[in-house]
């Protein structure tokens, strides 16, 4: 699977938002922190405890779209979440690529956030199929991904989750 490189660090945005640990009162926080580069210069990262909710609500929604199991769930969550996003978007050549961002360059840190996202990953789903997303088959691992293979057959999250699945049921064979 081939996408755009801004579109495609999108979704892998979308996608750590949705598995991060949100839930601590720093969480949301430590994310911004660790995922700076995703906006504007000068844009504060300190949230009102309303808008750290609200981002981590961002994040379960993401993850529901990909936990989905048909395309109507998919559509209705991705619509929920899409429904949150403000796009403006705007072309850039700040790293020297000349890309889209979806969201305004003065726009508070949650719109950022919000916005890429729920364009990212939208993106994925119109253009490639919501078949695309899936949860780690690893026993577990929640982790939810996106299926960037070329026959759309990937189970795991990660390579660490794919060779602990593969070394466990190596071992388990060999028990019996």
């Amino acid at each position: 699977m081939d996408y755009d490189t801004y579109g495609s660090t999108a979704v892998e945005l979308a996608i750590a938002l949705a598995n991060a640990d949100l839930e601590p009162d720093d969480g949301v926080a430590r994310f911004l922190a660790a995922h700076d580069e995703w906006f504007t210069p000068g844009t504060s990262l300190e949230l009102s405890p309303a808008d750290a909710q609200k981002a981590a609500a961002t994040g379960r929604l993401v993850r529901e779209v990909a936990l989905a199991e048909s395309q109507p769930d998919v559509l209705t969550r991705l619509n929920e979440l899409l429904a949150l996003a403000r796009p403006r978007p705007y072309a850039t050549d700040h790293d020297g690529e000349l890309h889209l961002h979806y969201a305004r360059p003065d726009s508070p840190a949650l719109e950022q956030l919000t916005t890429t996202v729920a364009m990212g990953l939208s993106q994925v789903v119109v253009q490639h199929g919501w078949q695309r997303l899936g949860a780690c088959s690893a026993e577990g691992c929640d982790d939810v991904y996106v299926d960037t293979s070329r026959n759309a057959s990937r189970r795991y999250c990660s390579n660490t989750c794919a060779s602990r699945s593969t070394v466990a049921a190596y071992r388990a064979r060999r028990k019996v």
